[in-house]
């Protein structure tokens, strides 16, 4: 193993330790919604593919996309899929 691997190796144990012991700063947090959680998502509010992409003004084809887990949603959409997921009735009323 060459020095730079090493200190690599090292650092992440080092911060593994800090972890245990309480200190989250190192953390990085990895916020992704699954597949199964956007049709989930779509079966909720009850909307066809093209019923939810219209509403939403994304394309069907990013909603497959999504729902097949070749791309994940990103930034205001992932956003507003968190809401769906929580309040549907409230989400429905703002795209009707």
């Amino acid at each position: 193993m060459n020095d730079k691997d090493f200190k690599n190796l090292l650092q992440g144990v080092c911060e593994a330790g800090a972890y245990l012991r309480g200190d989250k700063s190192h953390v990085a947090r990895i916020d992704r919604i699954t597949p199964g959680s956007v049709s989930a998502i779509r079966g909720k509010l009850r909307l066809s593919q093209m019923e939810f992409s219209n509403a939403f003004g994304i394309s069907p084809a990013t909603l497959r996309n999504w729902e097949q887990g070749r791309r994940q949603p990103t930034g205001p959409a992932r956003v507003l899929l968190r809401v769906a997921q929580r309040h549907p009735k409230a989400v429905l009323e703002a795209v009707a």
